[in-house]
């Protein structure tokens, strides 16, 4: 087994996820259908993932790139990704709660490495961000009027803050367009926006943008950071977006 690793690294030159899947489901066969414990695998050449710069948009592009989404909900969320320089379903999880327009900053939570961190608010989002959720607003009165307006908790929220879940701190700044049925429970809540959407309204701008390079939501906070770098913001600068302990509070 260690040559048939090898070899995949060696003479097939393989991704490393490749390498590590084959390996997962020999671990797997011997384990689990064999019972057979296998020795530690030291003489297996691992392969290599190789380091890639991320794609990056100029300012230009990134205007060209805004000219493209034809859809104003997903125009607003493009932008703020561009914005903010959040990961797709950081937007889309988005809670209003988190959204604090006093001092223009959006506080992402449970973000990669189950940290919390606040990012900034774009000026030039305020007022279109404002509208949005205040049909947003409107949308989830109605939808406790007709005995819905529920949304998922994290972290057993729901039982310690039983009527959180239907306050509207606690909705989505981007759900979902209808209603949908928990698998897990059954409650008929109204889920967020599909990340999915995002990322075909992104891909549709781009082809229409007649982009050589590839370009998806992930580009976006790339070049967010690298806008803000050029821009001349220092590393004591960009403490306005720092991280912090996990700590849900309602």
């Amino acid at each position: 087994m260690d040559a048939f690793l090898t070899s995949l690294a060696v003479e097939r030159n393989v991704a490393a996820s490749t390498q590590s899947q084959a390996l997962s489901a020999l671990l797997f066969l011997y384990k689990e259908v064999l019972g057979t414990d296998l020795p530690w695998l030291k003489e297996v050449t691992r392969a290599k993932k190789p380091a890639r710069l991320p794609t990056v948009l100029t300012r230009e592009e990134v205007q060209r790139l805004f000219r493209h989404v034809d859809d104003p909900l997903m125009d607003l969320v493009v932008r703020l990704l561009y914005g903010t320089g959040m990961r797709v379903m950081e937007c889309v999880r988005l809670r209003v709660k988190d959204v604090v327009f006093a001092r223009r900053e959006i506080v992402v939570r449970d973000g990669k490495g189950g940290k919390d961190r606040v990012t900034m608010l774009p000026a030039s989002l305020v007022d279109r961000l404002e509208q949005h959720m205040k049909v947003m607003k409107a949308q989830h009165e109605a939808d406790l009027a007709l005995g819905h307006g529920e949304v998922w908790l994290p972290d057993a929220l729901a039982v310690k803050y039983p009527n959180a879940a239907r306050e509207w701190g606690w909705q989505y700044v981007f759900p979902a367009a209808g209603l949908s049925v928990d698998p897990r429970s059954g409650a008929v809540r109204r889920h967020h926006l599909d990340e999915q959407r995002v990322q075909r309204a992104v891909r549709r701008a781009a082809q229409r943008a007649q982009f050589a390079k590839p370009v998806t939501p992930h580009t976006l906070r790339h070049s967010f950071a690298t806008h803000l770098l050029e821009g001349g913001t220092t590393s004591a600068r960009r403490r306005n977006s720092w991280d912090m302990r996990t700590s849900r509070r309602p």
